[in-house]
């Protein structure tokens, strides 16, 4: 088995991605100190497309880290004030089972 090195636009975009990434969570770090996992994983939800919820006591800087990341990106910042009787589902909806009486395929919608 030869190795043979990867294309140079793939290496220059790997770089590329690590220097925005790099600078990103060093912006962030200027104004969140001590959530360095939770930024990780909330950059890592932005980068596969995915969604996150977070969810902690009072305290935690989560609306400022979030404001902080949109400022970051350029991006819109909204924010939801829960109360007690608000539950994460009620924002984010819900997944139900469907079944297809015709077929019997199963599977779960929104």
């Amino acid at each position: 088995m030869t190795d043979t090195p990867p294309p140079s636009d793939d290496l220059a975009a790997v770089q590329q991605l690590r220097d925005a990434y790099k600078a990103l969570t060093d912006q962030l770090a200027k104004r969140i100190v001590g959530q360095r996992q939770v930024i990780e994983e909330m950059l890592i939800a932005i980068l596969a497309g995915g969604h996150c919820l977070l969810v902690g006591v009072p305290g935690l800087a989560k609306t400022l880290m979030v404001h902080t990341l949109a400022d970051a990106l350029e991006l819109s910042f909204n924010r939801i004030q829960f109360t007690p009787d608000l539950m994460p589902a009620d924002i984010t909806g819900t997944e139900l089972l469907q079944e297809d009486r015709s077929t019997g395929a199963r599977e779960f919608r929104f």
